[in-house]
């Protein structure tokens, strides 16, 4: 990121209560549940559109720092519920395991470093998806492979393009 500074970009992780506002259309909303600091505990509900619509209520325990130029985040699913009828009066959540198998578990590692010329970032990221019912495997073991790829290459450019934009100066990041 050009002229990237690392506060921003801890700044950017730590606003946990308006992530949709960086990384739409994937994350719908969030909010932070427990703040301690450098340790907090996230819902977020996110989307992703392919073929079909999945919608994922989860649950994550984030840690994040700064050290200098140097910086990092780790977040770890506690909780992913799908939902069946997104959007309607039938809207609920899937009991966990009891689902289309889209996504078991995300965690994300970021680290982050600031050069005279701007900030490098990394970003590592691991899924799991569940045992897929066999009468839909057809359809969804090809689109879990290529949505996790696809996230994270969106994850970044939104990251990147947040930065770049500038964070908004009026929120107070927690």
């Amino acid at each position: 990121v050009p002229d990237g500074k690392a506060k921003d970009m801890l700044a950017l992780l730590r606003d946990y209560n308006h992530l949709a506002s960086y990384y739409a259309p994937e994350v719908k909303s969030s909010r932070v549940l427990s703040n301690l600091g450098g340790a907090a505990t996230v819902a977020m509900r996110m989307t992703k559109q392919k073929m079909v619509t999945v919608v994922l209520d989860t649950e994550y325990g984030v840690q994040t720092g700064l050290t200098g130029a140097t910086g990092y985040g780790f977040s770890r699913s506690m909780h992913i519920w799908q939902i069946a009828g997104a959007g309607t009066a039938h809207e609920r959540r899937l009991p966990e395991g009891d689902d289309d198998g889209f996504l078991w578990r995300l965690n994300s590692y970021w680290s982050f470093l600031e050069l005279p010329d701007g900030l490098l970032i990394e970003c590592e990221a691991i899924s799991l998806t569940r045992d897929v019912p066999s009468a839909l495997a057809w359809l969804i073991v090809p689109l879990t492979k290529d949505m996790a790829r696809e996230s994270l290459e969106f994850t970044l450019s939104a990251t990147r393009n947040a930065l770049v934009s500038g964070l908004p100066t009026e929120r107070p990041i927690q």
